[in-house]
């Protein structure tokens, strides 16, 4: 954590700012190992040039005391944070340009502006997430772990799905099995049948599993802290000559998307790949987002994987190369994998195959 707090300071001339302010999630479990409860309680980890300080609710300080290298300073319930900030300010001075996390609660953020007025707030991204996006090693050990679970949790969904059951039946099926394999927390688990599949974030339902149509699992749970992430169809009873058009056309988005990774190629390029398999084939309306997200402690964080995305790819990269078509009313069909960058190209991470699973119910 010293290294990435040092490699932090290291940026903050040069982005010519004086201050990052991050509140808990993500951002501060990267940088320090750990994150205080996130809740109402403004609570900021302040990192300056030179130092830093860590400004907590009272009840979380001395959890957070031996794992935090700065001084806290702690406030109550009672009296609110504001003597804690003015007391902040006296330490931090006045300040030019402060870079707030990214998921900073709005009134937190209010906070901030109103005991630095004197200040400009950027996003913290613009330091943060150069660092964040090239995963070391352990971090991509920790990626391929949450990709097993995530892989396991497909095959338990699959191996339970049924006409009948309910998308929420299912979608409990799948916390389960990421929990049995190592996920501490399940963020999401989407579970489509039939006509839901055509909603790339569908909310999984009461609606019952019909005979005759097709099934979409997309689901991930954190594992040592990363998150796993995939996308994988299945169809109950015997698919029809129209899904297997869909089926086979967003297939080879996704091979010509993998084949486009590679250092030092452009991101837009892995778009361009897959959206353009899809756009050929007539379909090119119905693919309505980018093709993929970065991933790692957060599900999604950068690099965005769009059209537009001039963003050199690294070694080292992790992100989803996930391209669908959306026919609403009838069917969806999205397949999805986790790719790290390395030297020779895309390593995907699941080892779970792409066609379609039929089910027999």
């Amino acid at each position: 954590m010293t290294d990435r707090l040092t490699a932090l300071r290291d940026r903050l001339p040069a982005a010519g700012l004086d201050l990052v302010a991050i509140p808990p999630g993500d951002d501060f479990l990267y940088l320090i190992g750990y994150s205080p409860h996130p809740d109402e309680r403004p609570c900021y980890l302040f990192i300056g040039r030179d130092g830093g300080v860590l400004l907590v609710p009272e009840l979380n300080a001395a959890e957070a005391a031996p794992r935090v290298p700065f001084e806290a300073l702690p406030y109550a319930d009672a009296t609110g944070p504001a003597e804690a900030l003015r007391e902040a300010r006296r330490r931090l001075g006045t300040l030019r340009t402060i870079a707030v996390g990214d998921t900073m609660r709005a009134d937190a953020l209010l906070l901030l502006q109103a005991t630095w007025p004197e200040a400009r707030f950027v996003p913290a991204s613009t330091v943060l997430a150069p660092l964040r996006m090239v995963k070391s090693p352990e971090e991509i050990a920790a990626l391929r772990r949450a990709a097993a679970a995530a892989d396991a949790a497909v095959e338990a969904v699959f191996a339970a799905a049924r006409p009948g059951l309910r998308e929420v039946d299912l979608a409990r099926v799948a916390g389960e099995a990421l929990r049995a394999h190592g996920a501490t927390e399940v963020p999401f688990a989407i579970v489509a049948g039939g006509p839901h599949s055509a909603f790339p974030h569908h909310h999984s339902t009461i609606r019952p599993l019909g005979r005759g149509e097709p099934l979409l699992v997309d689901l991930g749970g954190r594992v040592e802290g990363y998150m796993g992430d995939i996308t994988r169809m299945a169809f109950l009873g015997a698919p029809t000559p129209r899904y297997r058009v869909i089926h086979t056309i967003v297939e080879e988005a996704v091979q010509a998307g993998l084949a486009a990774v590679r250092p030092g190629v452009p991101a837009r390029e892995v778009d361009r790949a897959a959206r353009g398999v899809i756009t050929r084939a007539g379909y090119g309306a119905h693919f309505t987002h980018r093709t993929g997200h970065g991933i790692g402690l957060s599900g999604h964080e950068p690099p965005s994987i769009t059209e537009t995305a001039d963003l050199p790819l690294q070694v080292g990269m992790a992100f989803s190369v996930e391209p669908g078509v959306y026919l609403v009313g009838e069917f969806g069909v999205r397949l999805e994998e986790i790719v790290v960058v390395t030297e020779q190209g895309g390593e995907r991470l699941s080892a779970l195959p792409r066609e379609v699973r039929v089910l027999e119910g």
